[in-house]
Parts: C-alpha cells; structure tokens; sequence
C-alpha cells in the first residue's frame, strides 16, 4: 500500500529516490516545475535529456511516458520525466493524464525508487483543471501497482493543496 503524503512547497527541495518532471516532450527544460528541476538540477540533467533525445526519442517524449535521468544537483537519486496532456474541453484526455502516473510509478519500479515526489501534472500551463487533476493524479496512484512506498505530492500553491487535500483524505 503506498502512503500518499501532501507537500506545499518546492519541488527541487525534496529529498526523496525519484522527483516526477512535467517536462514537455523536447525534454530539453521549459518553464514552470520542467524550468525549475532544470535549473536547480544543472546541466546533467540537460546532457541526459539531449542524450535521450539524440538515440531513443529524437521525435521527442510522447505524452503519457515516461523516461528517467540522473537528478545532478538535486536531492534525489533520479528524475522521471513525464509530459501530461493539454486539457481540451472537448476531448477526454483523462487516460493520458493518468498514464504519466502510472508510467511514472512503473519507471520508478525500473529503478528501485521508494519515494517519488509528483508536482500536479498538467495542471499549470496545460490548463487542466486542478480538482479533476488532483482526483485523477490520486485515484491513478492507489490504483497502481508498485513497489513504490512513499508518494508525495508536492503543490506550489494553496488552492493546489486544498484540491489534492479533498482527494487524499
């Protein structure tokens, strides 16, 4: 049974195996959670990514996967890097959202990562709303099966924290 524990804060300040990166599918850095990790991360992480790019995602990292680097400067073993679905009021992009979870949870698997921090996917620039993105990054990690034991979900704000807070009590 995993333990799903609510942050508000800093993504880049945690100490856990695995932090998840809402990167965009260049994977080369961006604004937001994918600026900040590149930034507080250094330049390792940008020469992984380049690398990915370069041999097994040259047309770039497909929506709902995920893929792992080293995490250079930050407090974690690794990051996984995820790109979640723009919203679109007209068509259910749900599974993909969820599959950025769950892909994630399975790479953390991959690596022996016990504790993964997530920011709320999709959620910032992507424009999914943030109580149905709460509900499904929750429902998607319960319903996962993974040696993972420890998730964290680490909001930038308060309005964050209150949705992701109704979903996980």
């Amino acid at each position: 049974m995993v333990e799903i524990a609510l942050v508000r804060g800093d993504i880049t300040a945690e100490s856990v195996d695995a932090v998840v990166n809402a990167a965009n599918s260049s994977l080369l850095g961006g604004g937001g959670v994918d600026g900040a990790i590149h930034r507080r991360g250094g330049p390792e992480i940008l020469a992984e990514c380049r690398d990915l790019r370069a041999t097994r995602f040259p047309d770039g990292l497909p929506a709902g996967q995920a893929v792992a680097t080293t995490a250079g400067r930050l407090r974690a073993r690794w990051v996984i890097h995820t790109v979640g679905p723009v919203y679109s009021a007209h068509a259910d992009r749900s599974a993909i959202l969820a599959s950025c979870y769950r892909e994630s949870l399975r790479v953390a698997d991959e690596l022996g990562a016990t504790s993964v921090a997530f920011p709320a996917i999709s959620t910032g620039i992507y424009g999914w709303p943030i109580d149905d993105g709460a509900r499904i990054a929750a429902a998607t990690v319960r319903a996962t099966d993974t040696s993972v034991t420890q998730v964290r979900f680490v909001l930038f704000d308060d309005r964050a924290f209150d949705a992701f807070s109704a979903v996980t009590r």
